[in-house]
């Protein structure tokens, strides 16, 4: 039976002020694998992949390029490395139409794209907020859905910004960090669910960060 294609895409700052909760990001992260990993077991009409992409001034890295769930390992501290600044808009822009590309011949698909920064845009080069903004209208469109986790600035009024409505403002300590990942797990599962019972990616989205 041919299965349906959940792209997860996680957009993740590595930029230098995230080196006070490196330790707490790296545990979210890799307790999101296994709640992917976890996902694709309970939900059998489902395939996940996970793309993993981190930025910071000295670059924009893919460490995960659309793995199965089955094959990916830990995120550890010799691969995340916090430094520099925050070109978010770059790090969205180039991953998007990576993913784009990868997704242009499926029929049968959701991307569910995570980003998780504690700070504001500060040296994008590349695109600009009103650019990014419109590539994710025109991909929410087309079953994609996208959420937003933020600290240290008005995350609501950046996402709005960027045109994603599912967002959550986190405090970045590590038990800030811990709670909203905790929060991010409830609702990717609440996520799969859905989709898994037939509705929309719209639908599927609702109240993400809300899940008891």
């Amino acid at each position: 039976m041919k299965k349906h294609h959940v792209f997860n895409l996680i957009i993740l700052d590595e930029s230098g002020s995230m080196e006070a909760i490196k330790a707490a990001t790296l545990n979210g992260f890799n307790e999101v694998v296994q709640t992917i990993q976890g996902a694709q077991e309970q939900f059998y009409d489902q395939a996940h992949t996970v793309t993993l992409v981190t930025f910071n001034g000295l670059g924009i890295k893919t460490l995960l390029a659309n793995q199965p769930v089955d094959k990916l390992t830990i995120l550890d501290a010799a691969r995340y490395v916090p430094a520099a600044t925050t070109p978010l808009h770059d790090a969205l822009g180039q991953s998007l139409l990576r993913l784009q590309w990868l997704t242009e011949r499926e029929t049968d698909y959701t991307v569910l794209v995570t980003i998780l920064t504690d700070g504001e845009e500060n040296a994008s080069r590349e695109f600009s907020a009103p650019q990014v903004r419109a590539m994710i209208g025109r991909l929410r469109r087309k079953n994609w859905s996208f959420t937003y986790m933020g600290a240290n600035h008005d995350v609501e009024r950046v996402a709005a910004s960027l045109d994603i409505s599912t967002s959550v403002r986190f405090e970045a300590d590590e038990r800030g960090v811990k709670t909203v990942f905790e929060a991010e797990r409830k609702g990717r599962m609440a996520f799969y669910e859905k989709r898994s019972r037939g509705l929309s990616s719209q639908e599927a989205e609702e109240d993400y960060y809300k899940q008891p």
